[in-house]
């Protein structure tokens, strides 16, 4: 049977060395994670892995000199920890699967509901990658938390495979759910035009992927398959644009109280990254549209989302998988962004060579273009008439700017 701990014995629970799987995001264990932080020399050289969003997931496991991480998203309390103690790895959802699959893991540290009657605790808004990987990590820790819905889609953890677990009733994290403001609107308007009944949606984060699923509650029978599901489906629901349920596919939920009771309902259930990023199962989805945002999108149609000005901030995520299961099965592939930054003073849609970071979408990846200026289709165009739509879309102040660059360099084609 698990044995029933205290925080303060956790050092002991752990492995004297190796590599923690540690469930992140919404499902990361605050509790878990100060016991950690508090442990400090008692630990071991231990390297903890998971998936760190900003903002949300605000520990950085390192307890002592010793410990390191290895991250696919670099938080702003990671990116100010020792760069000897942090390793980066700017890797996709199914490519940070693979890498998780090859590692060893010696142990993981998980949140779940208690036990149900089939003896199986449930992952709940959280399935993603614990829910995929734990039966490789030999110990098993769990933050038992009463606060977690029990969810459909994956039947959990049985009981009796936890090595130790706490039990304690912890409140989930939470983020706004944003969206509504005038330039987000304008975007989601743009964007709604393209997206017909019964299409399946996967949206990324933020401000103007909320909005885009707030300008959709006029369609009918809407699906949402996405890694992250945010707080703005429940409109959705109320409004009555989801198709018969299970309508929501997901790995995470992220949002407030409501989307988390809402979880455990009928509309929603949540899979491992093995089915949610994969893309044979996009492919088959029904007229499925892939929604992500960029910081910059070149004139070829390249988008980066990697590099800001405050340097790296991200890998590529799952937006890669999405676009890729997109087109395998013929749906569409959006990239919703503000034509500016800096009030204006910095357009977001640049010329030739002049973005910044690595490519996170190609130019084949991406279907459309939106802002708040409307939609430029690139499908089977020219690099003329690619160049063109995308300058129809930038803020007017720069499309002057913008077609001389284009201009220069189609002089040398």
């Amino acid at each position: 049977m698990p044995e029933r701990i205290k925080k303060r014995d956790i050092a002991q629970k752990l492995p004297a060395i190796g590599r923690v799987l540690v469930a992140g995001v919404i499902g990361e264990s605050q509790l878990l994670a100060r016991a950690v932080m508090e442990a400090g020399e008692q630990l071991g050289a231990l390297a903890f892995t998971g998936i760190f969003v900003g903002g949300i997931n605000k520990h950085t496991y390192l307890a002592n000199a010793r410990c390191s991480v290895e991250t696919f998203f670099l938080t702003p309390e990671l990116k100010q920890a020792p760069h000897n103690q942090v390793e980066f790895f700017p890797l996709c959802y199914n490519e940070i699967l693979a890498r998780l699959r090859t590692v060893q893991i010696d142990a993981v540290i998980v949140m779940v509901a208690p036990p149900g009657p089939d003896g199986c605790c449930s992952f709940g808004c959280a399935v993603d990658f614990a829910a995929e990987l734990w039966e490789r990590a030999p110990i098993r820790i769990a933050h038992i938390n009463p606060a977690i819905p029990v969810t459909s889609g994956h039947p959990g953890i049985p009981f009796h495979c936890i090595t130790a677990f706490i039990e304690e009733e912890e409140a989930l994290s939470s983020i706004p759910g944003g969206g509504n403001d005038a330039l987000s609107n304008a975007i989601a308007f743009h964007a709604a035009t393209i997206i017909a009944d019964g299409s399946t949606l996967q949206m990324g984060l933020g401000t103007i992927p909320s909005a885009i699923l707030r300008a959709l509650t006029s369609k009918r029978d809407i699906r949402v398959h996405s890694g992250m599901i945010s707080e703005a489906v429940l409109e959705l629901i109320a409004s009555g644009s989801l198709a018969r349920s299970p309508a929501i596919t997901g790995g995470v939920a992220i949002g407030s109280k409501s989307l988390y009771a809402a979880a455990s309902g009928q509309a929603f259930q949540f899979r491992p990254v093995s089915y949610t990023h994969d893309a044979v199962v996009i492919s088959g989805l029904q007229r499925f549209v892939a929604i992500n945002s960029a910081i910059e999108v070149d004139l070829y149609g390249q988008a980066y989302s990697e590099l800001s000005p405050n340097g790296l901030m991200s890998g590529p995520g799952g937006a890669s998988d999405f676009a890729r299961g997109a087109h395998l099965g013929h749906g569409l592939s959006i990239v919703a962004l503000a034509s500016t930054a800096r009030k204006g003073a910095i357009s977001r849609i640049v010329g030739p060579s002049a973005a910044r970071g690595p490519i996170a979408l190609g130019r084949f990846d991406v279907d459309f273009v939106v802002t708040e200026y409307g939609v430029a289709d690139i499908r089977q165009k020219s690099h003329d008439a690619r160049a063109a739509e995308l300058i129809s879309v930038a803020a007017p102040a720069h499309r002057d700017e913008l077609s001389a660059a284009w201009a220069e360099l189609s002089a040398t084609f």
